[in-house]
């Protein structure tokens, strides 16, 4: 490990303003909040940072704010907190539900949302060294290796997995981005934030060079809509996703107003069930139309060699967290 210099910006202008001197100075730059995937990266050497740009001491990018119709979250929010966050927790349960579900209480307490949302990769080839796509090179080896946790939905020429558990929350919520740079201050859909290998197999998202994903916010909730976050893993704690799903329904006496199904763990994007969606919307929910919708959200699915298991997980985890929203208190 080399060795590196340490800022300290007092605010997120100035964090991006050094980001972008140390560029022209030929230096790496990397932004750090909690550190926890960075730290990852660094020993793997797959990030060698001449400068570490801290975030965490930036005032105010840590809270929740109602306003104007909309929840805006700061960042540099940890995880714990957003968990433990009461208006998070009764209006907004699938996201809290997803920031609970990540690693363990140590890294909850020091991962950001922001950070959360913008991890590199964690499949086994990209992390230990090879020249794979997502390294820079021209070949996924998990296509004809090992496969068993790659993507069943959206893959090529790279099969990995977006690993964050808020971000299928957040494109579930219908957030909004907003991204700080040395250019100025863009936001973007949730959905369009992040990006599929097609469009750049060494990026997970619309980031510039320099950029910084700043605050997410997301419309108040109305009346009657519950949501939830549901996780299938292979062990109990320090661990990502085999299968996700974050659902937000929006109920009226049973029937489903609105409906948003996004999958995690399946694809290299938060992978968004429009079909599903649209077969719940202004529907009585019933067990029938939710073994129906859970059908609908698996008919996509291409699975490579060894990873077919996920199909079924993915069915099944639609069809219960359907049928629990629909029948729980608004």
């Amino acid at each position: 490990m080399r060795t590196f210099s340490n800022a300290n910006p007092s605010d997120l202008r100035q964090a991006v303003s050094l980001a972008r001197d140390a560029r022209r100075d030929n230096k790496a730059a990397s932004y750090a909040g909690g550190g926890s995937d960075l730290l990852g990266m660094v020993k793997d050497g797959l990030a060698q940072p001449d400068v570490l740009i801290h975030l965490r001491n930036i005032k105010a990018q840590d809270q929740v704010e109602p306003t104007g119709g909309r929840v805006r979250i700061g960042g540099q929010i940890t995880l714990d907190a957003l968990a433990s966050h009461p208006l998070i927790g009764t209006r907004y349960k699938a996201l809290a539900e997803a920031a609970a579900s990540v690693a363990t209480p140590q890294i909850r307490n020091a991962g950001t949302l922001a950070g959360n949302v913008c991890q590199r990769p964690w499949c086994w080839y990209f992390r230990n060294g090879f020249p794979c796509y997502k390294a820079g090179g021209n070949t996924c080896f998990s296509i004809a290796g090992e496969n068993q946790f790659n993507a069943i939905f959206g893959g090529g020429p790279s099969f990995i997995v977006h690993p964050s558990d808020t971000a299928p929350a957040l494109v579930a919520l219908d957030a909004t981005f907003h991204v700080t740079g040395p250019a100025g201050d863009r936001t973007l859909a949730a959905a369009e934030f992040f990006t599929l290998p097609k469009d750049n197999p060494a990026r997970e998202n619309a980031l510039a060079e320099d950029e910084l994903l700043a605050s997410i916010e997301f419309p108040i909730a109305r009346p009657g809509t519950r949501g939830t976050y549901q996780k299938v893993m292979d062990r109990e704690a320090w661990t990502h996703a085999i299968v996700s799903a974050a659902l937000v329904l929006d109920m009226d006496n049973g029937v489903c107003r609105n409906a948003r199904i996004v999958l995690g763990g399946v694809a290299p994007v938060p992978w968004r069930i429009p079909e599903a969606e649209r077969l719940l919307t202004g529907q009585r929910v019933t067990p029938e139309l939710a073994a129906k919708a859970a059908d609908t959200a698996v008919a996509g699915a291409h699975p490579l060699a060894k990873n077919a298991y996920k199909v079924p997980l993915v069915r099944e985890i639609v069809r219960r967290s359907v049928l629990a929203l629909a029948s729980s208190p608004g």
